[in-house]
């Protein structure tokens, strides 16, 4: 059955040991967590992951982790995984492919070699013939510097292997309305910006991915199940009780003010981030 992205996935942190390396129980705790106050799914070694900075070895000991514990609850793994170079792409999916059971890849628009829009198409369309698994695209274009229509969006859309975008444009815009309205049923628009969330949920957004649903794994599964059953009050009145705590949390560079949080409330043992972040002591939530 093809895999169609729906719900609160939860971009897991990497915790880290004040020495910088990687640790494992805060890991498997998160993501025990985070499934048990109703999330869908993860996302192991996206954005929030700091992935960038960890090892090949590294990246495959997360999704592990992160695998192990999704197998547990019959829950979808997504895997960031992807840069702007097109074939070491599809050797990052087929080596992490083996680690453990992943529902999808979250890859990103390529960015900063700026490639003209065709030239998009064709990376994706590339990675979603040739990679082991489906994609869910990721559209944040204040961070790679390349925006993507929603008729591109919508192009690589009818691909069988492209199912889902994670639509991070900052703004509930006439784009991301347009994508929504028209999305084919088996691919599903994600809202990317936290504290959007609820109006395009509202919209008809499939789901979220969210960075501070590490934070506050129930609260953001609550809402989306206040939305897609119709309870529209309770909807807005969380949609609008949770912009102030994601507007905190994402006040300071991604993931260092959730660690902060999480670290306060005893739920990691350290708020250690890698350069060139800079770790943040004290919570901003």
């Amino acid at each position: 059955m093809t895999f169609t992205p729906t719900g609160i996935f939860v971009p897991l942190i990497t915790p880290f040991t004040d020495d910088g390396s990687i640790a494992d129980n805060d890991l498997t705790r998160l993501a025990h967590r985070v499934l048990d106050a109703g999330a869908t799914g993860i996302v192991a070694l996206g954005t929030t992951a700091e992935a960038s900075t960890l090892t090949p070895e590294e990246h495959h000991r997360v999704v592990s982790i992160c695998g192990k514990i999704c197998a547990e609850y019959d829950a979808p793994l997504i895997v960031g995984a992807g840069s702007n170079d097109t074939r070491a792409s599809v050797s990052a999916f087929e080596s992490l492919s083996g680690t453990a059971d992943i529902a999808a890849f979250l890859t990103v628009v390529p960015y900063y070699s700026r490639p003209s829009e065709e030239g998009v198409l064709a990376h994706f369309r590339y990675l979603a013939d040739n990679g082991p698994t489906p994609l869910v695209l990721y559209n944040v274009p204040y961070r790679t510097g390349q925006s993507l229509g929603p008729q591109a969006i919508l192009t690589l859309a009818a691909h069988p292997d492209i199912v889902g975008i994670k639509q991070s444009v900052g703004a509930v815009d006439t784009d991301t309305a347009h994508l929504i309205a028209q999305a084919p049923q088996g691919f599903s628009v994600l809202a990317g910006e936290d504290t959007l969330v609820s109006p395009l949920l509202a919209m008809g957004a499939r789901g979220a991915i969210l960075a501070t649903a590490n934070v506050y794994p129930q609260e953001f599964a609550e809402l989306f199940t206040s939305w897609r059953t119709g309870d529209v009050e309770t909807a807005r009145i969380l949609g609008n009780r949770m912009v102030e705590p994601a507007r905190a949390l994402m006040s300071t560079p991604n993931p260092t003010g959730i660690k902060a949080a999480l670290c306060a409330a005893g739920l990691i043992e350290s708020p250690e981030v890698r350069l060139p972040l800079i770790t943040v002591r004290e919570s901003v939530a």
